[in-house]
């Protein structure tokens, strides 16, 4: 293990993060709780995690002003175009932060134990990153250049500690990530069921290899979805059903029976949904073509 994988483990140690996180948590889940609001934080719009497309732009903005800086730091008093679009870059990224962090807050207020701790002082490192930008503009505006290029390197490098944990709660601790991303059904059809087997309208979960669907009756139709939610990977055969959606027990992301879009966040990818058909009696499925 390596001496920065080492501190990401030690972090994710940090108990006592617990404390300062379930309050946080609380205030979260309250500012995400409108149904427009958690979607298009969630993504679910574009179909894929808004956190990390919005990233892009404040990294890009302020590494951008840094280069510009010394830019004109070098060119000395007739850099003064430069360092214009060096201010412009910076308050863009300021500008940028703002959804980026309320992204990352609906995203992170999904998260428990390590992750969560991690996700923490991610979002303190962004935090602070964002402050000493906004001190870095106004200096700028003040007329006290240094000033305003020394916060906004210090900026830069806090930033990088908190791009650095971003990466690990993506690729390591998976977050966001569909948990059903490598499931692939069949292109032919496979036997799944007797068709007596769903009278009562309860839902079943039948493994097709290694992939276990929810399968059940909506309306005067079979369904079969992936029954691994692919926000966190809970259980949606424990979930509620209601108005043809499931709803996931863990985080209550809802999907709908007919195809597995998803409609309500925290999940912005859809569920993997199978065709069925019957033969023989039997409940017969294959991967949407």
């Amino acid at each position: 293990m390596n001496l920065l994988d080492d501190a990401v483990s030690r972090l994710e140690r940090w108990e006592f993060l617990d404390r300062v996180a379930e309050p946080v948590r609380k205030a979260a889940h309250a500012l995400v709780k409108p149904r427009a609001v958690r979607n298009a934080l969630s993504g679910i719009p574009t179909g894929h995690p808004l956190h990390a497309v919005l990233t892009d732009v404040p990294i890009g903005a302020w590494s951008m002003a840094a280069l510009l800086d010394v830019k004109a730091l070098l060119e000395g008093p007739g850099g003064r175009g430069t360092e214009a679009a060096a201010d412009l870059l910076v308050a863009a990224g300021l500008a940028a932060a703002v959804p980026t962090a309320a992204a990352g807050l609906n995203d992170w207020s999904d998260t428990y134990g390590p992750t969560e701790r991690v996700g923490l002082v991610h979002a303190a490192a962004n935090t602070a990153a964002l402050g000493l930008y906004a001190a870095s503009l106004a200096a700028r505006r003040a007329g006290r250049r240094p000033a305003g290029r020394a916060l906004g390197l210090a900026g830069l490098g806090v930033l990088t500690v908190g791009g650095y944990l971003g990466g690990h709660l993506t690729y390591s601790k998976g977050v966001k990530v569909s948990h059903t991303a490598y499931h692939e059904g069949p292109l032919d059809w496979e036997d799944l069921l007797g068709e007596d087997e769903l009278e009562g309208g309860a839902p079943k979960v039948v493994q097709l290899g290694e992939i276990p669907l929810l399968v059940m009756r909506d309306g005067g139709r079979i369904v079969a979805l992936d029954n691994i939610c692919t926000h966190a990977g809970g259980p949606l055969n424990e979930g509620t059903f209601e108005g043809g959606c499931v709803t996931c027990p863990w985080h209550g992301s809802q999907f709908r029976l007919a195809d597995g879009a998803p409609v309500l966040g925290p999940a912005s990818a859809p569920q993997p949904s199978y065709e069925t058909r019957v033969r023989d009696g039997r409940v017969q499925v294959r991967a949407k073509k």
